[in-house]
């Protein structure tokens, strides 16, 4: 945590009285600490106590004319390295889901680019509740790291679920989020996800059923590894990863055209982009009218952005996906093979598998390697092989390469 900057967000629960002594435990850690408190944690603890222990200004209104002459609340936001909430009350994880910006914490957990961790603290029929429940759920699939609660003796005198963590746990598991999102610092990751649309006319397309949550859930595990990552995007409906610039593009022409682009200075190229294998040899002008039973279309190959990108001589660590029906692992060797990849990530797919779902499993190849990540929502996975392809640039480090990054 040596140098670390770290905003810690404190709100309106009486766990609050814990949060002076997190401040300390993180500045004995080497980090600095920039507290911001909610209306309601002045309620239980005072700014004056944070000034104390923190050495810095607390922030506490958005309104602070004098903070926000400035554009205060952006400075804050692009400040921070991390932002941890603790105590973190069920009233604030619901605006925190909800995509509120109604007072100054909420404001900057909007505008920054830096990983959010909370630190839940409530009664545990509230921490149980089917509403916390999903907002926990929904802030889990967006990358918020969710750090405990912990159970026992709460301050209405029931036991349960809800606690926050101790403040020295808390700084120790802050500490491994904070190590384990190095494992790709200095690298450059370009990322293709979701389907692609071929024309068949101005209103309709080839398409298929990729969703994207997968290549999305990379970008997002990538970024928080500590990578420079760039997202190529089919047409989808799914909001980018905070850090990760994205650039949104329809056919597969137009994906490998963004992707050619975006090559130079990259370290490793995941494709798990479902690219239309095939484009109809003519596009229709206007719409097509139904005048037969029947239609015909001549159709053409479309270009392969994962083999022209593996069979570059400059070409970065590539790994491909493999989104299989039948002999899932068999077919994914013979595409490792086959386009010259580094690893590449099978999966089975078909009615109710993989297309729109939350979770997922996959086998993972690389060159004299196996491995097998168990079924688990997308975000796990896409950490477990963040770490994989981390691990194989870390061993190649020490002996001849295929390809290099690209200058």
């Amino acid at each position: 945590m040596q140098g670390k900057r770290i905003l810690l967000g404190v709100t309106g629960g009486i766990a609050a009285y814990k949060s002076p002594d997190l401040v300390r435990r993180l500045r004995e850690r080497g980090a600095e600490v920039q507290v911001v408190m909610t209306a309601a944690a002045r309620e239980f603890v005072t700014a004056t106590t944070f000034q104390a222990v923190s050495g810095r200004p607390v922030r506490t209104d958005l309104w602070d004319a004098a903070a926000e002459a400035a554009m205060g609340h952006i400075e804050l936001a692009r400040w921070a390295e991390v932002v941890l909430i603790a105590p973190a009350t069920a009233d604030f994880l619901a605006r925190l889901a909800g995509g509120r910006a109604d007072d100054l914490l909420a404001t900057l957990c909007l505008a920054t680019e830096a990983p959010i961790a909370v630190a839940p603290a409530m009664n545990h029929l509230m921490w149980a509740n089917a509403a916390t429940r999903a907002n926990v759920a929904q802030l889990a699939t967006r990358g918020v790291a969710v750090l405990g609660p912990g159970t026992g003796d709460q301050a209405c005198g029931e036991v349960g679920e809800g606690r926050m963590l101790e403040p020295l746990e808390l700084a120790e598991q802050l500490a491994a989020l904070l190590a384990a999102g190095g494992e790709l610092a200095g690298r450059r990751v370009l990322i293709t996800a979701g389907p692609t649309r071929e024309r068949l006319d101005p209103v309709r397309f080839i398409s298929n059923r990729s969703s994207g949550k997968m290549g999305f859930a990379l970008a997002q595990a990538a970024r928080a590894a500590g990578a420079e990552v760039v997202l190529v995007a089919g047409p989808v409906s799914l909001p980018t990863p905070p850090g990760v610039r994205r650039i949104d593009v329809e056919s597969a022409a137009d994906m490998l055209a963004a992707v050619l682009s975006e090559l130079p200075g990259t370290h490793v190229f995941i494709s798990t982009a479902a690219v239309a294998d095939y484009r109809p040899l003519r596009t229709a002008q206007h719409n097509i009218k139904k005048t037969s039973d029947t239609l015909e279309l001549a159709m053409e190959r479309t270009p392969d952005v994962l083999a022209t990108v593996a069979a570059r001589a400059d070409r970065p660590f590539v790994v491909g996906f493999a989104a299989e029906t039948e002999s899932v692992e068999q077919n994914a060797r013979a595409k490792l093979m086959k386009k010259n990849l580094d690893m590449i990530a099978a999966n089975e797919v078909g009615d109710a598998k993989a297309f729109d779902a939350d979770d997922n499993q996959l086998i993972v190849l690389a060159r004299g390697a196996r491995y097998e990540l168990g079924r688990a929502g997308k975000l796990a996975l896409a950490r477990g092989l963040v770490s994989l392809i981390a691990q194989q640039l870390a061993a190649r480090t020490d002996r001849p390469q295929r390809g290099t990054a690209l200058a």
